[in-house]
């Protein structure tokens, strides 16, 4: 995998190989994102079958709490 960088002031590109150590941050932030997007999905879930159980629609249930 590479990365592009681009020197502003000489207008000079490269491409430059990503060393273990980047690659490694890669795959954690992916990681990190995957488990955020699944612990939001679970809590959206939740909240719909709250909303569900109660017979409120999103927007009814916003007006009642402002």
């Amino acid at each position: 995998m590479i990365k592009i960088v681009h020197n502003v002031s000489t207008g000079k590109i490269s491409e430059i190989e990503l060393t273990e150590a980047e690659l490694v941050k890669i795959e954690q932030n992916k990681q990190a994102y995957a488990a955020e997007q699944a612990e939001a999905e679970a809590k959206a879930t939740a909240r719909q079958a709250i909303l569900d159980k109660l017979g409120l629609t999103t927007e009814e249930a916003a007006s009642l709490l402002s």
